[in-house]
């Protein structure tokens, strides 16, 4: 009778304890850690940019490259087809990006932007202002911005219905030396409380401060869908194309003078 009690109270607390392991709340947490491996120091801009896509500010001269290099949709490519990277800054009012995306076909054959937009050739950066991660399919705890080749600006609304969000973000693209696209991005952010019908004023921004932020790029070859999605930041498991639902994915940068 005793060891009957004794294995029935050893398997009564192996499985309390492995439902706290399952937890949602603990596997957030432990998603987000994932993410602070990740973490990148912003410098302040040092001169005023323009959205011009010409990168000729001291302030992109003084930042750090980094890459564009994860497959969260395809295959590995050779760099002849794509190869991309970014560099980034900011000010009291915005986030800058500047990215450098290499890419044998640039595609925009779907005219309604507000239809299949992920299908065209464009790039998609994700904001998650207060870095606090989470699922955001049907809110605005964090954006997921497509960027087409004009400039149009997509996401999801609330009711998970496309909406053009040109006031969120300025661009400029241009075709530098070796058919290389240069984007410029001036993104302002918007606290997890906004709404499409409510206050429309941009947060400002200080130093150390921790944003959720990734950047990727949909590449479509002269194909009906996109054949490739690749990304700044890795992502586990089977399923990479999850930043447009799951901010636990993004990476984490710091804002810093």
């Amino acid at each position: 009778m005793k060891l009957t009690k004794f294995l029935f109270f050893t398997c009564l607390t192996f499985l309390i304890l492995n439902c706290k392991d399952n937890n949602p709340k603990q596997l957030k947490k432990q998603n987000k850690t994932k993410n602070i491996q990740q973490e990148i120091l912003v410098e302040k801009i040092i001169d005023s940019i323009l959205i011009d896509g010409i990168a000729n500010e001291k302030t992109w001269e003084k930042s750090s490259w980094h890459p564009i290099n994860q497959v969260w949709i395809g295959e590995q490519v050779n760099p002849s087809d794509f190869t991309g990277r970014y560099k980034l800054s900011w000010s009291k009012e915005a986030l800058y990006v500047l990215a450098e995306i290499k890419d044998d076909y640039l595609v925009d054959k779907i005219k309604n932007p507000l239809e299949r937009w992920w299908d065209d050739d464009c790039v998609e950066i994700f904001i998650d202002e207060d870095n606090s991660g989470g699922n955001h399919q049907f809110n605005h705890n964090a954006f997921a911005y497509h960027v087409g080749l004009n400039g149009d600006v997509v996401d999801l609304d609330a009711k998970d219905t496309p909406k053009l969000f040109n006031s969120h973000i300025d661009s400029k693209m241009t075709i530098g030396h070796s058919n290389i696209a240069v984007w410029e991005f001036k993104i302002y952010l918007f606290p997890n409380t906004y709404t499409l019908k409510g206050d429309q004023t941009a947060l400002n921004l200080f130093s150390n401060k921790k944003i959720g932020f990734a950047i990727a790029y949909c590449d479509n070859d002269k194909s009906e869908l996109r054949e490739n999605f690749f990304g700044s930041v890795i992502v586990d498991g089977a399923n990479k194309n999850r930043g447009w639902i799951d901010a636990n994915i993004f990476g984490t940068i710091k804002l810093k003078n």
